[in-house]
């Protein structure tokens, strides 16, 4: 008997058949489904031949393998995104480290201008007062 079954074209399909006389409502015992559908084909363990020990042995390891392969990207996956926070937060303690010592190089030199408009103002004052005194001796003696 033929079956037919619409299946999504991004879905893998594996096609089993027989040719006894067992019916087709029971599976045939050398089809497995895949155990690893997000793993690339060409990785997916192979259905071990169930007549041989050796076969199933290495179906075993191959399907944890797999696994453990699967938990292995899964973690470099939660690393990578956690290696671009920290790159961000670098960025961002890198921008205010520069905004910090931009900030102190402006207070320096804003501290420097103060003092000398400071000595310039007095500077000013004494050269006024002279003047002051200058301009009350010729009143005083005009």
């Amino acid at each position: 008997m033929i079956t037919t079954a619409r299946v999504p074209a991004d879905k893998p399909v594996r096609i089993a058949f027989s040719l006894n006389d067992s019916p087709d409502d029971t599976p045939p015992e050398n089809t497995f489904p895949l155990a690893f559908p997000e793993l690339e084909q060409q990785l997916q363990p192979l259905p071990p031949c169930h007549d041989s020990t050796e076969s199933m042995e290495v179906f075993k390891q191959h399907c944890q393998i797999a696994e453990e392969y699967h938990e292995v990207k899964k973690e470099i996956a939660l690393l990578e995104e956690r290696k671009k926070e920290l790159i961000a937060r670098l960025e961002q303690a890198e921008k205010e480290s520069m905004d910090a010592a931009q900030l102190t190089k402006e207070y320096a030199e804003l501290t420097e201008e103060n003092r000398t408009l400071k000595l310039a103002q007095m500077q000013c004052a004494e050269q006024l007062e002279k003047l002051r005194i200058q301009y009350q001796k010729r009143q005083g003696s005009s």
